[in-house]
């Protein structure tokens, strides 16, 4: 049964890598503290910023997102670092608030050598932990010579 604007993978859809990811929240509010904007500028994108500034507390979705970029470069099984940066991983919300994920041009290289095509992703918090999991899937190629 397909529920209209919930993520589908494709019928026989493979799936090419997860990732999880568990942060203290502490830990993120801890540096903010002292590092401030220095490491949110280092770690987190515009539309990130932008989106955890209109929070009570910003912490606790910044440390979410942390996960999240976590979670991914886990998927692609290269880690942050010269391959996949913090900012090539950017989560947004999608029209029903769902976590979404855009890349950069190196995340983007990422996907298309792993031969995935899209990333679902799951946040989740509590005042202590913050989780992510991600997921890459590839749709396969005659569905997608289908589309085309």
């Amino acid at each position: 049964m397909e529920i209209p604007g919930l993520p589908q993978l494709p019928p026989g859809g493979i799936l090419v890598g997860v990732g999880i990811d568990l942060i203290e929240v502490e830990r993120i509010r801890s540096v903010i503290e002292r590092q401030g904007e220095r490491f949110i500028d280092r770690v987190f994108t515009g539309e990130e910023r932008a989106y955890c500034a209109t929070m009570k507390f910003p912490h606790k979705h910044y440390a979410a997102r942390f996960a999240a970029k976590e979670a991914v470069s886990k998927c692609f099984g290269t880690g942050i670092g010269a391959e996949l940066g913090w900012r090539s991983v950017s989560v947004y919300h999608g029209e029903r608030h769902q976590p979404l994920v855009r890349f950069d041009e190196r995340g983007s290289a990422l996907l298309r050598a792993a031969g995935a095509t899209a990333v679902h992703l799951s946040l989740a918090h509590t005042e202590a932990l913050a989780v992510a999991v991600a997921v890459l899937v590839r749709q396969p190629a005659a569905e997608a010579r289908d589309g085309d």
